[in-house]
């Protein structure tokens, strides 16, 4: 069943189209990785399907039982937010703040299910601990985590390894593709093209050219060998 489908949108700012008749679909545990060239309108569509833009055309459903507020984000960090100085427990706890409605505050049920995150993520030991003072790589477990206790659904990711090693990317993204197997919906941005081909189960590739489809089809399209060809394939 689709939980996301998109039609015919037009994306931009100020009426200027970035992309346009942008037509796909996202159902119950795909893994659809987002690629393309640098300025093609990747994030553009992110923060469209988050809802935080509003499509110059085209029209985004919802699948249903789905709404905007049961997806779990996980956004590219600035330094600022690198050098946020709040607990992990606070900061894993903050996802679940679509739960409460007008509740001041956090009951056992969101306190439950922020330990039952942290526990998944491997970061309990963290609890109160200042998130400033984790690696990087723990930063990322700490906003995944955050990101679950938002949606049991789907996921939203913009370059969650970003300025990673490589051993901690590795460890990223076998969390991620733990938890599509689990059942959560995937979607993420990634510059990182050989992974994209690794482990998703769709790719959507956009620019100039707009390709929709599974990895395997990808594979053998004449945009995948162009897009090898000119970004070198392993981190385009």
């Amino acid at each position: 069943m689709a939980q996301l489908q998109c039609k015919d949108l037009s994306l931009g700012y100020e009426g200027r189209a970035v992309l346009s008749g942008l037509t796909f679909s996202v159902n119950d545990g795909d893994y659809l990785c987002i690629v393309g060239e640098n300025g093609s309108g990747k994030s553009t569509l992110m923060k469209t399907i988050l809802g935080l833009m509003k499509p110059l055309g085209g029209t985004i459903q919802w699948g249903e039982g789905m709404r905007e507020n049961e997806i779990g984000y996980l956004p590219q960090q600035t330094a600022v937010q690198k050098d946020f100085p709040a607990t992990v427990q606070e900061i894993v706890l903050s996802g679940c703040q679509g739960r409460i409605s007008r509740r001041p505050f956090y009951g056992k049920e969101e306190k439950a299910l922020a330990r039952k995150n942290m526990e998944k993520m491997g970061i309990t030991a963290f609890a109160r601990r200042c998130y400033r003072e984790l690696s990087g790589g723990q930063q990322q477990r700490v906003l995944l985590a955050r990101a679950l206790c938002a949606t049991q659904k789907l996921l939203l990711l913009d370059e969650p390894v970003s300025g990673l090693d490589p051993k901690v990317t590795a460890e990223m993204y076998d969390l991620i593709q733990r938890l599509n197997r689990e059942g959560v919906t995937v979607i993420m941005i990634s510059h990182d093209f050989s992974a994209a081909l690794r482990y998703a189960s769709h790719i959507l590739h956009v620019g100039h050219e707009v390709f929709f489809g599974t990895v395997e089809a990808y594979k053998s399209s004449p945009m995948a060998k162009r897009f090898l060809d000119t970004e070198g394939g392993e981190n385009a």
